[in-house]
């Protein structure tokens, strides 16, 4: 169970380091378009979590 946490560890640091790198999330990132079957299951978790975000933050459509 530690490795769930140490991946969400490291895409936090992973997107905060975005924010720093010379404009804001919306700015740098795009949405994840990848198939799903295409990834793994943390692939496919991690997409989701970005592309959430993305909608929260910068209004990007499902």
């Amino acid at each position: 169970m530690v490795a769930p946490k140490i991946l969400a560890v490291a895409a936090f640091v992973a997107l905060a380091a975005c924010q720093h790198a010379g404009g804001s999330f919306c700015d740098i990132e795009k949405p994840n378009r990848n198939p799903a079957e295409d990834m793994t299951i943390v692939e496919a978790r991690d997409a989701l979590a970005h592309n959430l975000k993305g909608q929260r933050l910068c209004g990007w459509r499902p």
